[in-house]
């Protein structure tokens, strides 16, 4: 092996940050495995690679015993003490067996391993560099697609985004830039593997991340989020500043940071809710955009029943049920919406209806 080998090895170290030592140690163990396939399977036998010259020899290991009988792994007495005349019964003698033409052999099996330890280091790095992106969003091109899957370059690695993860009617083509949300880093025996997603509700808690400074200094925060990818989304915001509004810190000037996020989901309607520590206002807040007049509270089954005008009932739950659904999903809280009338009807009309609660909160379509 060449100086210029060695030196190769000296600027893999500084360079992709492989220790000298463990690629000097992972072509040893190669190079026995080159050696017995190819010379004597039967013999023990240990490589040596000076450090610094690059020399490599091989010693066959062999017992010390009274009587040889197999004289591939065993040697006498007599013959290993012409060796050292130190040698002892049960000791283990090495004898230089390096092999006339071995330096071809070594240096096809040391580039063999010195490419995949470089190979396992990058994909180190690149799993070092992801796993703490976990949770956060990036943004990649399109590389490719098939019948599950997008595939997204990301640079250095291609990640996955599931065609399950897109938003309903959401298409990209070849070369289009692509928002997602990393759901998954995981180290396989492949190397590095990301999944994305653009419908987790991780998603549009980091676009608000990004996007509101109050948010991302920590003066507002978030306190849930649930999402009905594509349609409509709720998101509860709070601040321990009496000063600072947090639905109005996440709407912006003129709407401009939630309209962002709406153009950046395709549209998706997005309420943005005060939270509050009563349940009552909670809940009013959440129903949004529907007007509320009143919210009863049964703690022992964690369910809240809410009265609404006779024509916000329809509004109040939404398509489908959506919203009452994700105001559900939001506060935690079971939640039974009554019109007035019905409450009437039900339950005896409704303590002092004299008009409709305070509600904070902002519907962005």
């Amino acid at each position: 092996m060449s100086m210029d080998f060695i030196e190769a090895m000296n600027e893999l170290e500084r360079d992709k940050g492989i220790s000298k030592d463990v690629l000097f140690e992972a072509i040893e163990a190669a190079l026995i495995s080159s050696y017995k396939r190819n010379f004597n399977a039967a013999q023990n036998v240990r490589v040596d690679m000076n450090r610094n010259t690059g020399v490599i020899k091989v010693y066959a290991r062999k017992l010390i015993v009274e009587e040889v009988l197999d004289s591939r792994t065993e040697i006498s007495l007599t013959a290993a003490r012409d060796i050292n005349p130190h040698f002892q019964i049960e000791d283990i003698a090495e004898i230089e067996v390096t092999p006339r033409d071995f330096g071809r052999i070594a240096a096809q099996t040391a580039k063999q391993v010195v490419t995949q330890r470089i190979r396992e280091a990058e994909r180190g790095l690149i799993y070092s560099a992801f796993i703490d992106k976990e949770d956060d969003i990036v943004t990649g091109t399109l590389q490719r697609q098939d019948a599950r899957n997008i595939y997204i370059d990301l640079g250095k690695i291609e990640a996955v985004l599931p065609l399950t993860e897109l938003m309903p009617n959401e298409k990209f083509k070849h070369g289009d830039r692509i928002k997602a949300y990393i759901t998954k880093v995981e180290n396989t025996t492949k190397g590095p593997q990301i999944m994305l997603s653009r419908t987790h509700p991780g998603l549009l808690k980091r676009l608000f991340e990004l996007e509101v400074p109050e948010i991302f200094d920590g003066v507002v925060e978030i306190r849930s989020v649930a999402r009905e990818a594509g349609f409509r989304s709720k998101i509860a915001v709070y601040s321990r500043n009496e000063e600072v509004d947090p639905v109005g810190s996440c709407v912006g000037p003129k709407g401009m940071r939630v309209q962002t996020i709406v153009n950046e989901l395709r549209g998706e309607k997005i309420d943005i809710v005060r939270y509050s520590e009563k349940v009552e206002e909670y809940v009013a807040n959440a129903l949004s955009p529907s007007k509320v007049l009143e919210v009863q509270v049964f703690e022992d089954e964690k369910m809240a029943r809410v009265i609404v005008p006779d024509y916000q009932l329809s509004l109040a739950i939404g398509i489908k049920g959506q919203n009452a659904r994700l105001a559900a999903k939001l506060t935690g809280w079971k939640i039974d919406i009554k019109s007035e009338s019905q409450a009437e009807q039900e339950y005896g009309r409704p303590r002092t209806l004299t008009g409709e609660m305070h509600q904070d909160s902002v519907s962005v379509d």
